[in-house]
């Protein structure tokens, strides 16, 4: 519509720069002493909500983060979208690796550098930027809440008791979430399924003391050497995990079901050279975009334990650690692999040392089907801006809550996401081009108008 364009067109400076100041806010909600900013990150997203046009917009108290709530009722006879995104956002560790501050933004060729720029604050403030394009416009053809929470990246941990609270404030017709990716904007897709995750974290123990390893090594077990061992055995030499009963349930995409996610463009020689790889890794029998899709994983997170300052230290350490995630498909329950990875981890601790596992979060993956009429909408309002029709992909990460969507509230959810793989989410230096930005607030309209006209068909 051409009053959307010309509001957008009207107010693209503001857009960006209201971005960038909600991506000055440190709300990383996994380290305890940023709690004020993200606490403060909560009342700015509120702000911009009824500045965006929402009726009536609050910040809702958890147990940990807030949860930010908004809405936009113009008729009960009309559907309803619960969009769905998170202010918090991963550390910015390690500093050094980047080359501008991870909460100082700056645009370079055409890109947003901040922390939070891809994930998910960029993606969550497009919808908040959708909405006043429509409500300033008169043209809002569909009624939208909008809840905005601050733990996605600590595994949503008060989302659930929320939901179970206000099943009737947050009932809709479809959840709307963009935290996923894109091929490429010459090559729009649609995720139509997410893996689940189960994230563990190992302790093994040696001695009672750390020990001085030229008096007792060779002598006693060392606990990283222990630890390393134990991790290298959960993949054999096809990179098969080695976990009893892990594929147990595990379903087998068929043929013709392989060949349409291997249709998506991919080029394997940029692939590893934008990587800086030589060679890609992974189970064999499977190419890289079934190993990112549709096959589970294991990965070693972070490991550490003895002596990492500077200099020299002769030492056998007392622990070690790691954290490791687990990536799930369907049919897989984060419950039951997780209490299986802890049976077998224990199982294969040799004499000598102790092991402690703890289970920090999981969630289930989901399927969103391609024929529904969310769905449809979605692919439609891609192709009115694109000019291209979305390819439905697979996704390799974890939005544990969409599953949590459909088991409390009863509702499926589209997976309307604008960002790249290369955009550096969890890492030093990620980016989100402005360009997305723009045309993700260019697109949402057309997802609510189509998703209203296909209502009740």
């Amino acid at each position: 519509m051409q009053a959307w364009k010309d509001y957008q067109a009207q107010n693209k400076d503001r857009f960006l720069d209201e971005l960038l100041d909600l991506l000055r806010i440190p709300s990383v909600s996994a380290d305890s002493k940023y709690k004020g900013d993200v606490a403060r990150c909560a009342d700015a997203v509120k702000e911009h909500m009824l500045k965006a046009g929402c009726d009536k917009a609050e910040v809702c108290p958890t147990a940990g983060h807030p949860i930010v709530y908004g809405e936009k009722m113009i008729d009960p006879k009309l559907p309803t979208v619960l969009v769905y995104g998170h202010y918090d956002v991963q550390p910015a560790d390690p500093l050094n690796l980047w080359t501008s501050g991870p909460f100082e933004p700056v645009i370079k060729d055409g890109k947003i550098y901040a922390r939070g720029a891809c994930d998910d604050k960029g993606q969550m403030f497009m919808h908040i930027k959708a909405l006043e394009v429509m409500a300033k416009t008169n043209s809002l053809p569909c009624n939208i809440k909008v809840m905005i929470e601050g733990e996605e990246e600590v595994g949503s941990t008060n989302l659930g008791i929320f939901l179970e609270n206000n099943k009737e404030k947050l009932k809709a017709d479809v959840v709307l979430i963009s935290d996923t990716s894109m091929i490429s904007m010459e090559n729009p897709s649609i995720e139509s399924g997410l893996r689940g995750l189960a994230y563990m974290e190992v302790e093994v123990t040696g001695p009672n003391r750390d020990l001085h390893s030229g008096v007792y090594g060779g002598a006693v077990a060392n606990p990283i050497t222990i630890l390393c061992k134990m991790i290298a055995s959960l993949h054999d030499e096809n990179n098969h995990i080695t976990i009893p009963a892990f594929y147990d349930k595990v379903e087998e995409m068929s043929d013709a079901d392989r060949k349409a996610l291997n249709s998506a463009p991919f080029n394997l020689d940029e692939y590893k050279k934008e990587l800086g790889v030589s060679e890609v890794w992974g189970e064999k029998g499977f190419t890289t975009l079934e190993r990112t899709g549709i096959r589970p994983t294991l990965e070693v997170n972070g490991i550490w334990g003895g002596y990492i300052g500077e200099g020299a230290k002769t030492v056998l350490p007392s622990k070690a650690n790691a954290k490791i995630s687990m990536r799930l498909v369907p049919n897989q329950s984060s419950d039951e692999i997780s209490n299986i990875f802890a049976d077998h981890f224990n199982k294969i601790a040799p004499a000598g040392v102790t092991v402690k596992v703890t289970a920090h979060h999981g969630g289930e993956a989901v399927v969103t089907p391609t024929n529904s009429p969310a769905y449809k909408a979605a692919a439609k309002a891609i192709e009115t801006t694109f000019g291209k029709e979305p390819i439905p992909t697979r996704g390799g990460g974890s939005i544990p809550i969409v599953a949590l969507f459909e088991k409390t509230l009863g509702l499926k959810t589209v997976l309307l996401g604008f960002g790249l793989d290369n955009d550096n989410i969890h890492s030093p230096n990620e980016k989100y081009d402005v360009f997305n930005y723009y045309k993700g607030i260019e697109t949402i309209p057309y997802f609510h108008k189509f998703f209203t006209e296909s209502f009740g068909k």
